[in-house]
């Protein structure tokens, strides 16, 4: 049975999942997934029939085969990563594993939040008003974790974690398309992490999600 993805393009969240999701079709192990559009510009995310699927109203929502749901972008990789282990994004063997989760959230926590958040304080697509004092913190935090991931690109690597693409990579393309999304550039003064971007959104997956 196919399950059903309910996402809108560009926010994080929905991008990351659909990103990890093409990754593996493009791998050729397409997953069994129908994706559905849920127009948050109408407001659709706040419906009856959406909050019965999440009563967050967030995206995305994994629609299960026994018409359950998973609501959090992680869990729902993960889930598919247990169930679908044959072609699974994350590595073999227990230390390797907890690098590339551990960097998925170092990624997540340290640098894609924060830009989603920063979009919010400087050009919210939602209408927020303005936060200038919250933008300039958030500028001054973020140098620490971009100068990290800088220095893992340093060995020539093509990805974060290696030659493979990474649930790290989906996790930092979907922050980046959303501050492309909002017209704010953070990833100036940081040339391996352009290059990175550069040479991702090439990628025949993200050539196939990102709308930005």
């Amino acid at each position: 049975m196919t399950m059903k993805l309910y996402m809108v393009p560009a926010a994080p969240n929905p991008t990351k999942v659909m990103l990890y999701v093409a990754e593996r079709a493009a791998s050729g192990d397409a997953l069994p997934i129908e994706t559905v559009l849920v127009n948050t510009l109408k407001g659709e995310q706040r419906s009856p029939e959406h909050l019965a699927r999440n009563p967050f109203g967030t995206l995305p929502v994994l629609e299960l085969d026994d018409g359950s749901y998973l609501v959090e972008s992680l869990g729902i990789i993960m889930y598919l990563e247990e169930r679908f282990s044959a072609g699974a994004l994350l590595p073999d063997g227990l230390e390797d594993r907890a690098r590339a989760r551990e960097l998925e959230r170092i990624v997540e926590q340290r640098v894609a939040l924060p830009m989603s958040r920063y979009v919010h304080a400087t050009n919210s697509p939602l209408g927020l008003p303005q936060d200038p004092k919250a933008a300039a913190e958030i500028e001054a935090s973020l140098p620490a974790a971009m100068n990290y991931l800088e220095s893992l690109l340093a060995d020539g690597r093509t990805n974060l974690l290696g030659d493979n693409v990474s649930l790290a990579d989906c996790t930092l393309q979907s922050g980046c398309q959303f501050a492309r999304f909002g017209k704010a550039s953070l990833l100036g003064g940081y040339p391996l992490l352009e290059a990175w971007d550069q040479r991702y959104r090439e990628r025949p997956a993200a050539q196939k999600v990102l709308k930005f």
